[in-house]
């Protein structure tokens, strides 16, 4: 049965996580595929890049579809939509994870203005600018369906609390982030699609790839109560929860995935 037909007979629940081709995106994935939705990934990489990471999501039986796009651009999100509403013909739940880190962290004095439009053009703005669309539409689908869950979860960062002057764009576009899931909260309310956000700590991606000997030592001096690296798939977890309606009347609230990092300690 090849992706055509299968999208055509199935009738489950549609999530698409942008980013979701590695890291925290996938484990995301993984997550919810094991739960029963198809998927459409999106990334900035040829599909025939993820295609081995597409495979084993098929792997656990879902119907997974590939837009490539970067969601700064206004072109690419419609196009995203686009490829969703003619494969699918529906969307639940849309799980802005796509991020960028500066290409070099910089002394917020010494910072440009290039990284700081660089980084929130895809960490703020694309995810802004995606959850209008998919919020429009999910109105529309609750309008033909009586029976319709959605919901919108944005994957931001203890960085949106946690001030860090070497990479202040990225500090930035997490706090608007965080931001944009109250407002988001508030409009939808009267539509009762939640919108949440979860907050990770520090997690084991390729992002962080480049400082783990730095976070190596501050984790092993207690800087997380949980004295570990998290995984992308703590992020899964918590995120497959949401989408699966285990928080219906939590619209607006954060869930942290930070090991205890950020709680006050004397």
């Amino acid at each position: 049965m090849n992706n055509s037909e299968r999208s055509h007979r199935r009738t489950g629940p549609v999530a698409l996580i942008t980013g979701g081709s590695r890291g925290i995106g996938y484990g995301i994935a993984e997550h919810l595929a094991d739960a029963g939705f198809d998927l459409a990934i999106n990334g900035v990489r040829p599909e025939d890049a993820v295609s081995d990471a597409l495979d084993k999501l098929r792997q656990r039986g879902c119907d997974v579809i590939y837009c490539q796009g970067d969601v700064a651009s206004t072109e690419a999100r419609v196009e995203i939509m686009q490829r969703i509403k003619a494969h699918f013909g529906r969307l639940n739940v849309l799980i802005n994870n796509a991020g960028v880190a500066p290409k070099e962290r910089r002394d917020i004095l010494d910072a440009t203005e290039e990284s700081f439009q660089y980084v929130l053009s895809t960490n703020l703005q694309g995810a802004y600018f995606l959850t209008q669309a998919a919020a429009n539409w999910m109105i529309v689908q609750q309008t033909e369906q009586v029976d319709f869950w959605g919901c919108i979860i944005n994957v931001s960062s203890v960085s949106a609390t946690v001030a860090s002057v070497n990479r202040g764009e990225y500090c930035i576009a997490k706090a608007g982030l965080s931001m944009a899931t109250q407002l988001f909260a508030t409009r939808l309310g009267e539509y009762n699609i939640p919108v949440y956000e979860v907050r990770p700590g520090i997690i084991k991606t390729d992002m962080t790839a480049g400082v783990t000997a730095r976070y190596n030592a501050l984790i092993d001096n207690g800087l997380a109560l949980q004295r570990r690296w998290g995984l992308p798939d703590d992020v899964g977890k918590a995120v497959a929860s949401l989408a699966q309606g285990a928080f219906p009347y939590s619209t607006g609230q954060v869930i942290m995935v930070d090991g205890g990092m950020t709680i006050p300690r004397l």
